[in-house]
C-alpha cells in the first residue's frame, strides 16, 4: 500500500492589489488634481470632436463679411447661395478669407488673382481648380473637407437631387457654397440689376469705380442695396447720396 498525501485543489490565494495611496496633505492633493485635469479635458474634447464628425454641427454659424457687404447678406455655414456675377462671388468670400478661413474656386479658369487680392482675398489660403470637367460636383464636395466656402461655376444645369446631397454635406462639414449661376432651392439669390462705371470720358479715360444695385432674394420681399463695387478707393461700401462729378458710363 502506497501512502498518498492529500493534495488540496483549491487555487493559491492571489495578492490583493491596493490602489496607490493618495496624499493627505492639501497642497499635494491639489497638485495631483492639476495633473489629472489636462488629461480629462483632452479626452472630453476628443469625444466632442468624434461626435461632431459623426453628426455634423448642431447649428450653423455666421461667417465674417466685408464691412460694405454686411448690409447685403452674411454667409452662414450649411447654406448655398446663387449669384450672377464673379465680382459678387468674390466680394462675398473675401470676408471669410480675411478672417482666416480657407476658400476654394471650382470651374472658373479666368479668375483674376490680382483682382481677387484687391477685393481682400488671401491667396495663401485659396484653392483653385480651374478645369474640373465632368467631376466638378465630386471636386466641390471633396473641397468642403478643407475649405469653409467654395465658389463653383457648374458647367451644366444642377439637378435638385444633386443640390440636396451637397446641401447635406454643407451642414455636415460646417461650410458654405456660392454658386456663380443658378442653384436649386438656394438660401438666397443675389443679382446685379443696375451697373455703371466711373472714369470714362468721350471714348477715353480710366475706370476708377463701379456703382451697382444688388437685388437680394432671401425668403421675404426682394431687397435692393446700392453698392460701390468697388469705389474710387478700391473698397466695397454701401453708396450714400453724395453727388460725384466724374463721368459715368452705363454698363449692361
Amino acid at each position: 500500500m502506497f501512502d498518498y498525501k492529500r493534495v488540496s485543489l483549491r487555487p493559491a490565494p492571489q495578492p490583493v492589489l491596493q490602489p496607490a495611496p493618495r496624499s493627505t496633505r492639501p497642497e499635494l492633493r491639489a497638485a495631483e488634481l492639476r495633473e489629472q485635469r489636462p488629461t480629462t479635458r483632452s479626452r472630453i474634447q476628443e469625444l466632442q470632436q468624434r461626435v461632431q464628425r459623426m453628426q455634423g454641427p448642431a447649428v450653423s454659424r455666421t461667417l465674417e463679411s466685408l464691412p460694405g457687404m454686411s448690409g447685403v447678406i452674411q454667409l452662414r455655414t450649411g447654406e448655398a447661395y446663387a449669384v450672377d456675377s464673379p465680382s459678387l462671388a468674390t466680394a462675398l468670400v473675401a470676408g471669410p478669407s480675411q478672417a482666416g478661413e480657407w476658400i476654394a474656386f471650382v470651374g472658373i479658369p479666368d479668375l483674376g488673382f490680382e483682382a481677387a487680392a484687391q477685393f481682400g482675398i488671401d491667396l495663401e489660403r485659396t484653392v483653385v481648380v480651374p478645369h474640373p470637367g465632368e467631376l466638378w460636383l465630386s471636386v466641390t464636395a471633396g473641397l468642403l473637407d478643407v475649405a469653409t466656402v467654395v465658389v463653383v461655376k457648374p458647367p451644366v444645369s444642377v439637378g435638385a437631387q444633386q443640390a440636396e446631397r451637397l446641401k447635406s454635406r454643407l451642414r455636415m462639414k460646417d461650410a458654405a457654397l456660392v454658386c456663380w449661376g443658378e442653384w436649386p432651392r438656394s438660401d438666397a439669390t443675389l443679382t446685379i440689376t443696375e451697373s455703371s462705371w466711373l472714369g470714362l470720358g468721350c471714348g477715353h479715360g480710366r475706370l476708377t469705380a463701379r456703382r451697382v444695385v444688388v437685388s437680394v432674394r432671401q425668403g421675404g420681399p426682394v431687397r435692393h442695396v446700392s453698392l460701390w463695387l468697388p469705389g474710387v478707393d478700391q473698397q466695397i461700401a454701401e453708396r450714400d447720396h453724395e453727388v460725384i462729378t466724374l463721368s459715368v458710363a452705363q454698363a449692361g
